[in-house]
């Protein structure tokens, strides 16, 4: 294993590494706990939101769940290509959600930018890849 010694250079790849886990990590505490957490406790504000989608409860609880999954799937390093591939899908479809269903197109760009990033993890971690 090289080391490197005080003062030189970090490499490159170690950088990228460290920079994908902290925003894994942020991204997966988000998901667990301000996005997923509140779906599945009925608070207001997403009972509200998924009323006016017209699904139900049932849709409310299970996009919970999708996002604590993916929350929980960042933060392990054998599923944070699945969990970041499988967020970014679900981004996507939020913001479509937002800009057609809810008619909120400014609602849009947040998830729609999760998506970007994810989808750059989900591309860093790939099999044989030092990222």
């Amino acid at each position: 294993m090289t080391t490197t010694a005080p003062g030189s250079p970090v490499a490159p790849a170690k950088i990228r590494n460290r920079v994908l886990w902290t925003v894994q990590i942020v991204l997966g505490l988000f998901f667990i706990v301000a996005s997923g957490l509140p779906k599945l406790a009925g608070q207001s504000d997403a009972v509200r939101i998924f009323h006016e989608i017209g699904w139900g409860d049932w849709f409310r609880y299970f996009t919970g769940v999708v996002e604590i999954a993916g929350g929980i799937g960042l933060l392990v390093p054998r599923l944070s290509r699945l969990a970041a591939a499988g967020l970014s899908v679900t981004t996507v479809l939020a913001a479509v959600t937002q800009a057609v269903v809810l008619d909120a197109r400014g609602n849009m760009i947040f998830p729609l930018v999760l998506a970007v990033v994810f989808a750059w993890i989900a591309y860093e971690r790939r099999p044989g890849h030092r990222g």
